[in-house]
């Protein structure tokens, strides 16, 4: 299955007042901002970088939601309510994440030519608000609490939650 099948399905299963693929299509901006940064990215992995970046801003224009054509995402993302998230240069995002509205992965320096953002490792949840900064590592099958402030690696399968953000729970499987 295809990245953009993939992104489109991950919406239309992860989000119950999804009625349909083609309402998802048309009218879930979350989609619209992941089928943009796809070409974005693949502009940019081209070397049209500044074309790349057009789209990326155009696409942030219409969906609110940020998305660097330099940033590494996998199949499945679902963004829902996705105003004002932010998905910097250098972050890397796993297979079927789930990101809610307001959500940075942002960078704490200005380096360039390093990684400064996070990798978010397969199946990581990510509540409305929080901030995931610096390039750090969000385990698979973590889950990080609405508005938490995580500056630190998280281990797989863990829940954050605070600011900074804490691990209160760990699956012990």
């Amino acid at each position: 299955m295809s990245n953009w099948r993939r992104d489109l399905y991950a919406a239309r299963d992860r989000d119950p007042a999804a009625r349909n693929a083609v309402e998802v299509a048309l009218l879930y901006p979350g989609v619209h901002a992941i089928w943009a940064y796809r070409v974005a990215h693949w502009l940019w992995a081209q070397d049209q970088r500044f074309l790349g970046r057009a789209i990326s801003q155009i696409a942030r224009g219409i969906t609110g939601i940020e998305i660097h054509p330099g940033a590494t995402i996998g199949p499945g993302l679902f963004i829902d309510h996705g105003m004002g998230v932010v998905i910097g240069e250098t972050a890397e995002v796993g297979a079927d994440v789930t990101i809610y509205h307001g959500v940075t992965l942002g960078g704490t320096t200005l380096d360039r030519g390093k990684k400064r953002h996070p990798s978010i490792g397969d199946r990581v949840i990510i509540g409305a608000g929080a901030k995931v900064l610096g390039a750090i590592v969000i385990g698979a099958d973590s889950r990080i609490g609405a508005n938490s402030v995580v500056v630190r690696a998280v281990p797989p399968k863990s829940v954050v939650v605070g600011v900074p953000g804490q691990i209160v729970s760990r699956s012990r499987v």
